[in-house]
């Protein structure tokens, strides 16, 4: 019955995390910020960037999941906990950014989810070393990613641009935990497909 349970109860987060639902622990940073006047194009490329980050909370709680559902050591399960609680909260202001921007969030999520928790499982399966390992490399590629945004998000558009800065700073701090957990350096060669994958990722969710 435990495993039927836990079965249920991660399929009802995996529903809820694909479908855009989440619940933030936190008060979004945008909330006292005025919305700004964005002309159509401008409008359309926020969005689109909000959809990418959207998407890689999706694949966040995914790995998170994962990687701590198959951790060896309960200190490093309750760290990705505590790490995908924050995600959970990126996750719903990005969704709600979205909605305020008139926009949609992306139609393959089932997709990113699905290939993000296998990640996540493999990497668990590599030893919390390795796996602590794949979190802090995760986490500085996605920190680089949010400062690019914070360059592409029109300068006016002040409300996306103070969640993007908080997830950045968030997304730091998940790094500096791993590495003070143990974390192994990942391997030239993963690296490089980590950064070809969420090429792929970005590429096709700012459309999609």
């Amino acid at each position: 019955m435990d495993f039927i349970d836990r079965f249920i109860t991660d399929f009802d987060k995996a529903l809820r995390v694909i479908g855009g639902i989440g619940a933030a622990s936190r008060r979004s940073p945008a909330q006292d910020v005025d919305d700004a006047t964005l002309d159509p194009a401008e409008q359309r490329h926020s969005a689109a960037l909000m959809r990418v980050n959207h998407v890689g909370e999706v694949c966040a709680q995914a790995l998170y999941d994962a990687q701590g559902r198959f951790s060896q050591h309960e200190a490093i399960r309750v760290q990705f906990a505590l790490a995908g609680r924050e995600e959970a909260d990126h996750l719903a202001w990005t969704a709600q950014r979205l909605q305020e921007l008139g926009s949609h969030i992306s139609l393959l999520n089932p997709l990113w989810y699905g290939g993000a928790y296998l990640f996540g499982a493999l990497a668990a399966r590599m030893g919390d070393a390795r796996n602590l390992g794949f979190v802090a490399e995760t986490e500085r590629q996605v920190a680089a990613h949010l400062a690019s945004h914070l360059e592409a998000l029109p300068a006016q558009d002040a409300k996306s641009r103070v969640i993007v800065e908080q997830m950045r700073i968030d997304e730091i701090a998940h790094g500096d935990a791993a590495k003070a957990l143990g974390a192994a350096e990942m391997p030239a060669p993963l690296r490089g497909a980590m950064r070809a994958a969420s090429k792929v990722m970005t590429s096709v969710a700012y459309y999609i």
